[in-house]
């Protein structure tokens, strides 16, 4: 219980400032594991586990809004406990030098790892097209109906999620570091709620921008060919 205290914590203190903490957060549980929370656009994803042996614990994740230092939080998905998802929490935090001490029923101290400025690709993203078994034409996705694969990204980390908000389904995760340059894409894998076995893993992608749309091509961990779309959340 205690643990679970301390992520939601993460989530209050780095959320609610007057000016919105883009980037990504870390912090070091009492197990052992991390906690990263990536901050982009209007959302926000926590994830915590650990690289070293190789486990995923827990994530969520939704949108958020600020106001002075108040900050209101609906998660969307929260697959250990989803009698929070779309409940609106609201909390407080103070920010200084790079550190976000938050106070709820006991503060808790984060450390920034990165930020989101000259990221092309730092946002919160919406998958909307997929070519079926990664080749062929493109093929619209989620365009009806309340489920999300959605990626969240700062400066040099990523988090993608896939869920059902209404169902308060949660399918999968994955999330670690990542480069893009000279069209290229790369992900260092550091938790995948399905296959721990793929922790350490890089894949690198062919991506381009257009208009707000990310063409994003390759090969996946599980060697299939992927070519999607994503989209910026608005």
């Amino acid at each position: 219980m205690r643990q679970l205290i301390i992520i939601t914590l993460f989530f209050c203190g780095s959320l609610a400032m007057a000016q919105v903490p883009k980037g990504a957060w870390k912090s070091q549980e009492p197990t052992g594991s991390t906690s990263t929370l990536i901050v982009a656009d209007n959302y926000l994803t926590i994830a915590s586990y650990s690289v070293l042996n190789k486990y995923y614990e827990r994530t969520e994740g939704g949108p958020f809004t600020i106001q002075g230092n108040q900050m209101t939080y609906t998660p969307e998905f929260n697959p250990s406990d989803t009698a929070k998802v779309g409940i609106p929490i609201v909390f407080t935090v103070t920010r200084k030098d790079g550190i976000l001490t938050l106070k709820y029923e006991e503060a808790m101290v984060w450390m920034k790892i990165d930020e989101s400025e000259n990221a092309p690709l730092a946002g919160a993203w919406r998958i909307t097209e997929r070519a079926n078994d990664g080749q062929g034409d493109l093929v619209k996705i989620h365009q009806e109906g309340t489920r999300k694969t959605l990626k969240i990204l700062s400066g040099t980390r990523f988090q993608w999620i896939a869920f059902d908000t209404a169902e308060k389904t949660f399918y999968n995760t994955g999330g670690g570091t990542y480069t893009a340059k000279n069209g290229k894409y790369s992900e260092r894998i550091e938790f995948f709620s399905k296959d721990n076995n793929r922790v350490g893993n890089t894949v690198t992608f062919d991506y381009k921008l257009d208009n707000g749309r990310w063409d994003h091509k390759g090969t996946s961990t599980a060697g299939k060919p992927v070519h999607e779309i994503w989209e910026k959340m608005q």
